[in-house]
Order: structure tokens, then C-alpha cells, then sequence
């Protein structure tokens, strides 16, 4: 266990209204009845199943197993979910020191973060890239060091020889399986597209854009009017929805690369009279199935909604436990997803949303 030189001091960012990650249900569109915008269901979802992991208990010196986390940032829901997570599962009394810092969606920021970690001499670092660029200088530092290295949630574009593993859903895959729902869903009509992408640069993003435009390039009678990032938030979901609103009028469906981008997108619709959802003008795809989103899913606003389990950390466990144990670890761990509809509608790739599906979720 290598000896620390300083514990991180983690700043903890206070959430504004208008981010997504750490939103909570009071950013939700105006149009949704009034207890579903101030606060979730009253009895409690029971916790998601993770990863099996054994306990991991303090080395015999009594030393904790040091873990440096670089987070992307608070801008979504699914974002918050995903760090609470770490910080439960990598805690004092599961035998870690979990060093956590939020990096607010700045990529020279994390970069040195990584590298303020090593200097720390953690024993493992996590890595949740903002951007999946720009990663062969501090991965190799980190090799250098002997620090075995965890990305997270999103990819790096890097060789996989400069860090030990990577874990998380198939972008690409949540992209098809939107549009595969919309083909399946549209039976042949046609369909004029709004795209709302995510961050810039992030492989949540590239993924989701590819895997959807997979499934496009096979309708000839889909056409996509316009993309632009929305920034995963909330404020960035409803200025772009309302720079669409001005040039386009004959869109009939909306895609947002998140819950948080759709609560926007809807906020606009709402001021321009656009009916959406269901029993709307307007269908709704959004990413990330978080418990919010899920809500709007099952009163039919939103009309199909992708998974991206946040719930990351226990398979973040059981690749340390491997290590320390001197085992060998997959170069990838695919944490699966599925997709939900709205009552109603039946689907071969997606579950239909009930009260009981939303109480069972643990985000």
C-alpha cells in the first residue's frame, strides 16, 4: 500500500437550478402536475442491485485503500446519482480513502487532477473523462507511477495499453436502440428529427449521436433537420429547443441526449404551444432513464427513454478487489441497459413504464 503524502481536499460545488446533475425534480417542465416537480414518489425505491462484491476490509496494518476519483462535473441528474454512488461504495468504512473531485465539466481541470493524484500516490485512480481526447501524456504518467487506472462511465480515445480498464454502458448501442424503438414505433412514416446532443467531445455523445444515426441512414424517409449540443443541462436543452422552435415548423420528433436536456426541450415546447408526448404533435426521445425521467415517461410526455445505469461503482469495486488480490482484470466491463416506453405502447425493444417499474428504481 503505497503511503500517502496528503488527502485531497474535495471542494463540494453547490448545484444551480439550471445543471443538470444534482437537478432535482423542481427543474422539471412547468406542464407536469405540481408534486412531480417538487419532489419524488413518497415511498422510497428500494437500492438497484449492483456488481457482487465481497467486503474489502482494511489492509492488516489497518491502512485504507486509497481511490482518487475525477468526476466529470454536476450537470445531470444521472451525473449526481453516479457520484453518490462512489462515495458510498468507496468509503472509510468499506476499507477505502476516496479521494473525490469535481472537475465542473473543465478537461484542463481533470487533467490535473489525475495528475494531482499521482502525486498523492494513490492506489488506484478513476477516471470519468469529460473529454475522450487528449489522455496519452497523464495516462502514461500514471503507468509511470505504478497507479492502475479506471475509466469510467465515458471512454478516452487512447490506446488500452496506457490504463489498466474501462467500465461502463455501449453508447453506440443506447443510440441504436432509440432508433430502432422510433422505426419500429413510426411503422414507415416519416420523420423530420431534432437532435439535442450532450457535451461536446464526450463519447456519451459521440456514441449516442453515431448509434442513432446508424439507424437513420436505413429510413430513407427520416430526415435530420438540425443537431446541436445542449450541454447534458437543463438551460441548454430549452435554448437550443427554442432556436429550433424559430427556424423549424414541421419537426415531429425531438431527440435529447439526456433527461435533463428533454425537461428543457418540453419548457420550450410548452411556452410555444407545441403538444409532445403521446397525445402530442411532437415524440419525445430522451437518455439516461433516471427516476425523473421515468415519471415523465410513464404520464406519456416522454415517449421513449434509454437507460444509462449510473449505478458503476460496485464494478469499479470488483476490478480493485481483482487487483488486489493479484488477479487479472478485463481491458472492458459493460454495464447493461434497456429502454422504457410509455403506457400503452408495446415494444420488442423496450419495457413498458408502469408505477410499479418507477418504484423499483434505485435513481
Amino acid at each position: 500500500m503505497k503511503k500517502k503524502l496528503a488527502l485531497l481536499l474535495v471542494t463540494v460545488m453547490a448545484v444551480s437550478s439550471l445543471v443538470a446533475c444534482g437537478n432535482t425534480a423542481a427543474d422539471a417542465p412547468a406542464a407536469a402536475p405540481a408534486e412531480e416537480e417538487t419532489e419524488a414518489p413518497a415511498e422510497e425505491a428500494p437500492a438497484e442491485e449492483e456488481a457482487p462484491a465481497e467486503e474489502v476490509a482494511p489492509a492488516e496494518d489497518g491502512a485504507l485503500i486509497s481511490v482518487g476519483f475525477a468526476q466529470v462535473g454536476h450537470e445531470s441528474d444521472w451525473r449526481a446519482a453516479n457520484t453518490k454512488n462512489y462515495q458510498d461504495t468507496f468509503s472509510a468504512e468499506n476499507g477505502y480513502e476516496l479521494s473525490f473531485v469535481d472537475c465542473d465539466n473543465d478537461h484542463n481541470v481533470q487533467i490535473e487532477t489525475v495528475r494531482g493524484f499521482i502525486q498523492q500516490e494513490v492506489d488506484y485512480i478513476c477516471l470519468a473523462p469529460i473529454q475522450s481526447a487528449g489522455w496519452d501524456t497523464v495516462l502514461q504518467e500514471a503507468q509511470d507511477a505504478g497507479i492502475p487506472v479506471l475509466i469510467v462511465d465515458r471512454a478516452v480515445d487512447a490506446a488500452d495499453t496506457l490504463y489498466t480498464t474501462a467500465l461502463g454502458c455501449d453508447m453506440v448501442f443506447e443510440g441504436e436502440a432509440a432508433g430502432n424503438w422510433l422505426a419500429e414505433y413510426l411503422n414507415g412514416e416519416d420523420a423530420n428529427i431534432l437532435v439535442i446532443e450532450g457535451s461536446v467531445g464526450a463519447s456519451a455523445t459521440l456514441g449516442r449521436t453515431e448509434g442513432f444515426n446508424n439507424i437513420v441512414e436505413k429510413n430513407s424517409n427520416w430526415k435530420v433537420l438540425d443537431s446541436q449540443s445542449g450541454d447534458f443541462t437543463q438551460a441548454g436543452g430549452q435554448e437550443v429547443m427554442e432556436s429550433f422552435i424559430k427556424s423549424y415548423k414541421d419537426f415531429n420528433v425531438v431527440v435529447c441526449q439526456n433527461d435533463n436536456e428533454a425537461y428543457g426541450a418540453m419548457d420550450a415546447m410548452d411556452a410555444a404551444g407545441i403538444t409532445y408526448g403521446v397525445d402530442g404533435d411532437v415524440i419525445i426521445i430522451s437518455f439516461d432513464a433516471t427516476h425523473d425521467g421515468l415519471q415523465y415517461t410513464l404520464d406519456g410526455k416522454i415517449t421513449c427513454n434509454v437507460e444509462c445505469n449510473p449505478l458503476q461503482a460496485g464494478f469499479a469495486e470488483e476490478v480493485i478487489k481483482k487487483l488486489e488480490a493479484g488477479e487479472t482484470v478485463d481491458k472492458w466491463t459493460l454495464v447493461e441497459d434497456q429502454a422504457f416506453v410509455a403506457p400503452g405502447i408495446e415494444s420488442q425493444y423496450a419495457v413498458t413504464m408502469s408505477q410499479e417499474v418507477l418504484d423499483g428504481r434505485a435513481y
